[in-house]
């Protein structure tokens, strides 16, 4: 395949916005908690919530996939970033399949702004992991060990999914820029680039990339992500 028609493939996202509808991102939030920077993206108003428009989602969409595809294709990394009950499955499981890191749980002040602490407690985690690996820790006491699962098991929820980062992120996907407003902070501080899911309750301003969908049901989540995942396997082929 020539670079022109490779190019070509990659950049076919087709982003539907009859599929969209069907997965429910054009479902915003009520009226009354609309963010006024929210407006140029609102189609109108349904039983007292206002409905975004998918066409607009879909153009900003396009532009976030062409983002993460040079992102990917450039072998820079990009961190998700989705703390929510109804994302956290969806976005370990991504993680995985693309080989990215991702915070799952809990964005842990400072991870971004004070990333030399952090990665000290990683290095440390990374090396309570090889010595209950290599069989080094049966030197140690049976209550020692418990102490040691116990403290590897927390160390996990914390770091687990950002244990093999030895630098920032080039960027970074936020799946709700209210619950995860931190990373979003931290990320602006240390310039590193945001794409983000916009519901109408947000500013989109505060993030590079906007998508303005609907964030809190699964299928406009998952649908989101699917597209996403599409384009990072297609860049590293």
């Amino acid at each position: 395949m020539t670079e022109t028609k490779k190019s070509q493939k990659i950049s076919d996202f087709k982003v539907n916005p009859e599929e969209m509808a069907k997965a429910g991102l054009h479902l915003g939030h009520k009226t009354s908690s609309t963010h006024p920077k929210m407006k140029p993206f609102i189609y109108g108003t349904r039983s007292g919530v206002h409905i975004i428009d998918l066409e607009k989602t879909a153009e900003k969409m396009k532009e976030a996939l062409k983002f993460i595809q040079g992102l990917v294709s450039e072998k820079k990394t990009l961190l998700l970033v989705g703390t929510k009950v109804q994302a956290k499955e969806l976005v370990k499981n991504m993680a995985q399949e693309c080989g990215l890191p991702c915070v799952s749980e809990r964005w842990l002040g400072g991870t971004f702004t004070n990333f030399d602490t952090i990665k000290k407690r990683i290095d440390y985690f990374k090396d309570l992991e090889k010595l209950k690996a290599t069989g080094e820790w049966e030197k140690y006491t049976k209550k020692e060990r418990i102490k040691i699962d116990k403290e590897l098991a927390e160390l996990q929820v914390k770091f687990g999914g950002i244990k093999n980062l030895t630098l920032l992120p080039d960027a970074i996907l936020v799946l709700d820029m209210r619950k995860d407003i931190a990373a979003i902070k931290e990320a602006k501080i240390k310039g590193v680039k945001i794409v983000a899911i916009a519901h109408t309750n947000v500013d989109p301003t505060l993030v590079d990339y906007p998508i303005p969908a609907n964030d809190d049901a699964i299928p406009s989540i998952k649908y989101i992500l699917d597209k996403v995942k599409e384009v990072i396997l297609k860049a590293k082929e």
